[in-house]
């Protein structure tokens, strides 16, 4: 059964999915995958401070090499529509583009990798899908619970692809092999308030707030590895909340960020900011440090014969074989290589999270032939 991915793409765009509201977007992803032989479960997760999600698991085949295509529904509000050219769920094609929210983070993705799935015989293996509505904001209720969800019910996976926009320039130039962590950070500083005549009745903790900024941003944490650049820190804001200059203040707290290598852990890091922060004499003043939110971790995938089978299809189709990169922020990658080899392989993704968001329907068409072609291969063990 042939599936189209430019008309699925529309009618994704369509389901004005702004997380956490699916909004139609997996009920129309069910509809077609048991069209066109998958299983499909719906899950709901839950809690641990989050909003509910709905999450979908789909399967088809039985036996032979397993591979799992993961993405989300999920997309960022599109924010004051006066800067679209049209409504931001009202699919529109100009140029040989499509235009919505969505179209390229990452709907695109999935519309692909599901009309690729269509033109592949059930009997060649077994596909697995995790689809999520929770990536662009909390993502506790998503991905990381959906795949341990998977693993629980003894849904493994030999190699696994993520349909987030990974080409730089041009449709297949980059894959994603790893990805950075993230690690952010809150430090706060108390003294004693007083008054500024009087500076020996208070204790004012700015001086050694400050002494904690340029011991966290005045040493490098490392000259990276042969597949990431150096881990940075930076501070993104020191405050005090004092509008008045004759008050010294009680307290004062600086935030910052890492984005890590695969050298760190987000244990190690921790231990390593108590030791910037232990450098610094605290001269009476009480310094705290606390992690904000979850770290997220840094993965690299092991290289090798999958990663270069999708490499070797990138390139008959394209002309040119992608260049392997870690670069970028954080995406749901991170949860799926806990439990086993994954890549990033998506459309170009410049205009994602902008105002007329849009893909080029020759990288859809063109995607979704890599996906498929790569799927031939990695079931007959074609390397290339």
């Amino acid at each position: 059964m042939a599936l189209d991915p430019v008309d699925l793409l529309t009618r994704l765009i369509a389901c004005p999915s702004v997380t956490p509201e699916e909004a139609g977007a997996l009920d129309l992803l069910e509809t077609e995958l048991t069209a066109i032989g998958f299983a499909v479960t719906r899950l709901r997760f839950e809690g641990d401070g989050s909003y509910p999600v709905d999450n979908l698991f789909a399967t088809r085949g039985e036996g032979g090499r397993r591979l799992l295509f993961a993405g989300h529904t999920d997309v960022v509000p599109p924010g004051d529509t006066a800067h679209w050219t049209s409504d931001p769920f009202t699919p529109r094609i100009a140029d040989g583009k499509l235009y919505g929210r969505g179209a390229a983070d990452m709907k695109s993705g999935i519309a692909a990798f599901v009309a690729a799935c269509a033109a592949i015989p059930p009997e060649a293996g077994t596909i697995q899908l995790a689809i999520t509505n929770d990536e662009e904001a909390d993502a506790i209720n998503g991905t990381e619970k959906l795949v341990r969800w998977m693993a629980d019910n003894g849904h493994h996976f030999d190699f696994a692809i993520v349909g987030e926009p990974s080409s730089a320039e041009t449709l297949g130039d980059s894959i994603k092999i790893g990805r950075r962590g993230s690690f952010s950070g809150k430090v706060t500083v108390t003294g004693t308030q007083g008054h500024v005549a009087y500076p020996h009745k208070a204790n004012n903790p700015l001086p050694v707030l400050a002494a904690v900024a340029t011991a966290l941003s005045s040493e490098r944490l490392d000259t990276g590895t042969d597949h990431f650049p150096a881990s940075n820190l930076e501070l993104t804001t020191m405050d005090v909340g004092n509008p008045v200059s004759n008050v010294i203040p009680m307290s004062g707290t600086l935030r910052f960020n890492i984005r890590y290598n695969d050298r760190w852990t987000p244990e190690s890091l921790a231990d390593w900011v108590r030791a910037r922060i232990g450098s610094v004499e605290a001269n009476g003043t009480d310094i705290a440090f606390e992690v904000s939110g979850a770290p997220s971790r840094a993965f690299l995938s092991p290289l090798g014969t999958d990663i270069e089978t999708l490499s070797a299809t990138i390139a008959a189709i394209t002309g040119k074989a992608p260049e392997y990169s870690t670069g970028g922020g954080t995406s749901d990658a991170r949860f799926i290589a806990q439990y086993g080899p994954v890549v990033e392989c998506g459309l170009v993704g410049p205009s994602m999270h902008k105002a007329d968001e849009h893909i080029a329907l020759s990288d859809l068409t063109g995607l979704t032939e890599i996906y498929a072609d790569f799927m031939r291969r990695y079931f007959a063990g074609v390397a290339a």
